[in-house]
């Protein structure tokens, strides 16, 4: 399996062969000891620890207190530059997307009613969601909308369809949005509902989107930072580049 006689030093063929195991999924949700891998690879402890340790570097791999190391989940990545949907993001990476709705109903917040230039005391579409992905948390997500493009929506059943769907049904698209990400330090409870791991970040993504010249969504979703992941990409001249599609 190993060659001594490469060029290649001993711990980078252990990490090469480790990556393409866990690329084949071989090793579940589980990954092997360090007193495991040196059996199985016949060298010593420490070039094992050479590969483990860049495979945490990398993401692949997580410690966990009382359960040693895991295979982290693979991150959603959707693209900069879009109206990315959280639903369509999860189940084009194969997995099986699915809320539990904390909250849904009409209120007042002078906050969001001046971010979406309704009068103060306006009444306001709020859903609070936790986003999960194959059963596991992914998000604490909270969606305002104006009154007369959320009210038709208050009897979607929200575990499993996206809002830029349901409010497609009603004949309603989004035309452009912006998004300010930034990282947050979780706090016990956010911890609690979202599973956080050790030392685990979060990135907290506002979102406001339009229809035409008129704001209609502020969106504030709280992502588990080993889940999610942003890529921006742009075409050979440097000019920017937009899509749109359904969340």
């Amino acid at each position: 399996m190993l060659d001594p006689a490469s060029d290649r030093p001993l711990w980078q063929q252990v990490l090469d062969d480790l990556e393409r195991r866990l690329a084949q999924g071989e090793f579940g949700e589980r990954f092997p000891t360090d007193r495991e891998l040196v059996e199985h690879y016949g060298v010593s402890r420490q070039t094992v620890r050479e590969a483990t340790q860049r495979l945490k570097a990398r993401g692949l791999i997580e410690r966990v207190r009382g359960r040693g190391s895991i295979v982290r989940p693979q991150a959603i990545v959707p693209a900069l530059g879009t109206l990315y949907s959280l639903f369509r993001a999860v189940e084009d990476e194969g997995m099986v997307q699915s809320s539990e709705v904390l909250s849904i109903g009409l209120r007042a917040d002078v906050d969001v009613a001046d971010a979406l230039e309704q009068p103060a005391d306006a009444e306001l579409f709020h859903l609070e969601r936790l986003r999960l992905a194959d059963g596991e948390p992914l998000a604490l997500d909270t969606v305002w909308l104006r009154a007369d493009l959320g009210r038709p929506l208050l009897d979607v059943d929200f575990s499993h369809t996206a809002v830029y769907d349901e409010l497609a049904e009603t004949g309603v698209v989004l035309t452009r949005g912006e998004e300010l990400v930034t990282p947050l330090l979780p706090d016990e409870d956010l911890c609690e509902v979202l599973g956080l791991g050790e030392r685990e970040a979060v990135l907290r993504v506002e979102r406001r989107a339009w229809v035409g010249d008129d704001p209609v969504e502020l969106r504030v979703t709280l992502v588990r930072g080993s889940r999610f992941a942003l890529r921006a990409a742009w075409p050979a001249d440097g000019g920017p580049s937009f899509a749109a599609n359904g969340s």
